[in-house]
């Protein structure tokens, strides 16, 4: 994560920016949750999924909320100008969804609200791996700037989640670990996408 420090350095150190990555987490929280509730069955929802959906929302809230710490008028809506790397954090949960339903179809066979349920299982565990590890480098970033904003609730949130994810695969398959890796390959790859997004768009912008 070492271009990820450098990256949030040079983001937090400048209020249009930092206002722009808070607006880009806050429509990339939201739409998980907004996943996560087109994923559920009509009938069987469960406590777990309500809540993280929940929580989910609450974290796109929360974030959309610290942009007052910044300055009044930062980011209004998701649109374009409003984001950074707009393209890649507008559609990267879509891909990673897309993707991990073709390899539960090509292994499992799965179709429907089988396939819906294993793919919000795979996809969200797959994105609270990558959560614990940014959101610590986030805060570790804001720390050093001294910062008003703060990410500490959802990093706490966020470590509550994986595990959840991880006790619901484990009922899954007993082959979830295969499955679970082969989700975090295919996000790995689309982050590392986002973050070249990133480093361009900041190469373009003098701070």
């Amino acid at each position: 994560m070492v271009i990820m420090d450098k990256l949030l350095e040079k983001i937090v150190a400048d209020t249009d920016l930092h206002a722009r990555w808070l607006n880009t987490l806050s429509l990339m929280e939201n739409t998980g949750a907004r996943k996560i509730s087109a994923s559920e069955d009509t009938v069987n929802v469960t406590y777990i999924i309500l809540k993280h959906a929940a929580e989910e929302h609450r974290h796109a809230f929360y974030l959309k909320k610290q942009l007052e710490k910044l300055g009044n008028g930062f980011c209004p809506t998701y649109a374009r100008e409003y984001l950074l790397a707009p393209s890649h954090s507008k559609y990267y949960l879509n891909y990673l969804d897309v993707e991990v339903c073709r390899h539960l179809k090509s292994e499992l066979g799965l179709t429907g609200s089988e396939l819906r349920f294993a793919a919000y299982l795979l996809v969200t565990y797959a994105i609270e791996v990558r959560a614990d590890e940014l959101y610590p480098v986030y805060q570790q970033a804001l720390d050093d700037a001294g910062s008003k904003v703060n990410v500490k609730s959802i990093i706490l949130e966020e470590e509550g989640h994986l595990e959840e994810m991880l006790n619901q695969l484990r009922i899954f398959s007993p082959e979830w670990q295969r499955h679970a890796d082969k989700a975090v390959e295919i996000e790995t790859g689309l982050f590392n996408n986002w973050i070249k997004g990133l480093e361009e768009e900041l190469k373009t912008i003098a701070v």
